[in-house]
């Protein structure tokens, strides 16, 4: 067990000690996808939903899911985020949302878990806020996109 950074060499779980890690900027970037139907789609457009200002309440929940990841992730670390954003992009010819998240600190690990956890927790918002009229809403295709610092460099997904 002594190769995995979450276990001691008896088998327990542990959190990894980043106490003694270098500090330095750490930034990551993830998406996702929310698929609708035609009418789910053009109802959010015209911002005609019942709940109300779906991306605004989505960007809103996005950006607290990543300032508490430490609490959701039993193994992360809390961290002290200098940055959350949360972009949209309609894509009108798919009838779907690309949700994208960038997170940023300055900390000895990283924020790879904070743009994954920001991404689904804006999708299932949408969920949420869409499901008054649509229940077979597909929440898709969430990755890291981007993520640097550390020392484990720049990952960029192909």
């Amino acid at each position: 067990m002594s190769n995995f950074s979450h276990f001691t060499d008896d088998g327990q779980i542990k959190m990894v000690n980043v106490g003694e890690k270098q500090s330095s900027k750490r930034v990551a970037r993830a998406e996702g996808y929310v698929k609708l139907s035609a009418k789910t789609f053009a109802l959010l457009k015209e911002q005609a939903l019942p709940k109300g200002d779906v991306l605004t309440t989505a960007k809103v929940a996005g950006i607290l899911a990543a300032k508490k990841t430490g609490d959701l992730i039993p193994l992360c670390h809390p961290l002290n985020l200098s940055f959350v954003d949360i972009k949209f992009e309609l894509q009108e010819k798919e009838n779907a949302i690309r949700v994208e998240s960038i997170v940023e600190t300055v900390g000895t690990t990283g924020v790879e878990m904070e743009a994954i956890i920001a991404v689904q927790i804006a999708m299932s918002t949408i969920y949420d806020m869409c499901k008054a009229v649509q229940k077979d809403i597909i929440l898709k295709d969430v990755r890291l996109l981007f993520k640097t610092g550390g020392k484990s460099g720049t990952f960029r997904a192909p």
